[in-house]
């Protein structure tokens, strides 16, 4: 399986994870995306510090080579998939404890 493969299936199964078990309904909300969007402009300035020095390299025979901020796409779909699915877990569990 490729990184790329890997990385959209990480995306859905966050995704999953959110609408249908957790059911938090993250994606829905606004706060999510304005705490992503801070999440991802730290993301993409380490992601371009790392590759461009070539401090993190890929394979480019397992990835797609669209590339933002000199980061993979990839590096992109992984990074959202865990923000969405540590934040849906958190709730989740906040949640549980609440009922308790």
């Amino acid at each position: 399986m490729s990184y790329t493969q890997l990385a959209i299936a990480a995306v859905l199964c966050a995704v999953i994870f959110d609408l249908f078990i957790a059911e938090t309904g993250l994606l829905r909300r606004r706060v999510f995306w304005t705490s992503y969007a801070i999440v991802i402009a730290f993301q993409l300035l380490t992601n371009w510090w790392l590759t461009s020095r070539n401090i993190v390299m890929y394979d480019p025979a397992v990835i797609t080579g669209v590339r933002i901020a000199s980061a993979p796409i990839e590096d992109l779909l992984f990074g959202f998939a865990l923000v969405l699915g540590v934040l849906s877990n958190w709730i989740r569990l906040g949640a549980l404890e609440k009922r308790r």
